[in-house]
């Protein structure tokens, strides 16, 4: 059988999604509650916003703050940073549909081109089995990307979170989603089909004609363990190449009583690491870039008290440990990552949240003068989202 062209599949893609719209628009357009609608004064416009900041002291000799190796001694030791600075407003235009912009003002330091603006897309949501959303967004691909960077149990996102946004699978990317959650018998079921263009957020275009593909499927197992099992795969072309993704990831919370819980979570996946294999000269890549190939994965336990004092809301200690290597097949050096940290919740919801915790990362192999060299760093890191 001849497969179907990019463009076949893209045409393929948006038939079903419109399908999709017209079957589930007809449906619920029965059971609007006209008098509801009629009661709400649109737009209702809500505004939200993170302040994160951090101070950081490399503990390794000859490596600064960002991890890269200087055998000359030079080299930034410690740091303050301004991580986040972020805006977003959230306006509901109808029932149905809401219009999200997230911005974060402190990526005006770097070069703002590509970067600031983060989230910028329409939501329309049927009923709570079926949305859409199309614009720049996170694809849900994984844990990470179905909660924000302000309630992370750790330091930041996981090293494969990150290398898998530099291959278009994860982070924020411009396309197309549909998402939604329903029952299967009694086991809580949510899934979310992506189409994006998988070149990063804020680009004119997408750099070639190929679209990546991306489906992710959750079970909860457990309601009283809130044991959830995650599935995630993809398939798409880059520069006429195939490309693929998958993973697995097992989250649970455990409340011990209403004063202890326990967060864990456990997520492994592999991918193409095209991004490494267009990066080669052509006459000496194979033809194959599944030669070419990222394998990563976390593990991240959180304790979490509850203290409820005026002044203390909750205490909380996390450790994760983290394995990633982004080219085991050719030219393996894989990074392990460990990060120990504690925080102290001052204000519910972690409205305001002080953390402390060190970073340690090993490799291999140790290379001289780059970023693949062993390190340790101490970081404060304080947060507040309003």
């Amino acid at each position: 059988m001849t497969p179907f062209s990019p463009k076949k599949r893209s045409l393929i893609f948006c038939a079903l999604l419109a399908g999709f719209f017209a079957g589930a628009q007809t449906r619920d357009s029965l059971q609007q509650n006209k008098q509801e609608e009629d009661n709400v004064k649109y737009p209702v416009l809500q505004i939200k916003g993170l302040f994160q900041a951090r101070y950081l002291v490399g503990m390794t000799e000859d490596v600064d703050v960002n991890g890269l190796h200087h055998a000359d001694g030079s080299g930034t030791s410690n740091n303050f940073m301004l991580k986040y600075m972020r805006v977003q407003v959230r306006a509901q235009i109808s029932k149905r549909a809401e219009v999200v912009a997230l911005a974060n003002l402190a990526d005006f330091k770097n070069d703002p081109k590509s970067r600031v603006l983060e989230n910028a897309y329409l939501k329309y949501t049927f009923n709570p089995k079926l949305a859409f959303t199309a614009g720049q967004f996170r694809p849900w691909f994984g844990i990470e990307e179905t909660y924000p960077i302000d309630i992370i149990k750790s330091l930041d996102w996981s090293n494969q979170y990150t290398e898998f946004g530099k291959l278009g699978w994860t982070s924020f990317q411009i396309g197309l989603s549909a998402t939604g959650q329903l029952q299967l018998g009694k086991i809580p079921f949510q899934y979310a089909v992506s189409v994006v263009n998988g070149n990063g957020k804020n680009q004119v275009n997408d750099n070639d004609s190929g679209k990546q593909y991306s489906t992710r499927l959750v079970f909860g197992l457990s309601k009283k363990y809130n044991f959830n099992v995650g599935l995630n795969g993809g398939i798409g072309e880059v520069f006429s190449k195939k490309v693929y993704a998958v993973g697995v990831d097992l989250s649970s919370l455990i409340h011990f009583d209403p004063k202890w819980s326990l967060d864990m979570q456990l997520e492994a996946k592999q991918a193409t690491n095209h991004v490494l294999y267009n990066a080669v000269s052509p006459e000496l890549r194979p033809y194959n870039p599944d030669q070419y190939l990222i394998r990563g994965a976390y593990f991240l336990p959180n304790v979490r008290y509850e203290i409820n004092h005026k002044n203390l809301s909750a205490f909380e200690l996390s450790c994760r440990y983290e394995y990633i290597d982004t080219n085991f097949r050719l030219n393996s050096n894989p990074r392990q990552t460990i990060t120990p940290m504690v925080g102290l919740e001052f204000l519910k919801n972690y409205g305001a949240r002080i953390q402390l915790g060190i970073q340690f990362d090993r490799y291999k192999y140790q290379v001289d003068n780059t970023s693949q060299y062993n390190n340790n760093l101490f970081i404060v890191q304080v947060q507040s989202r309003f």
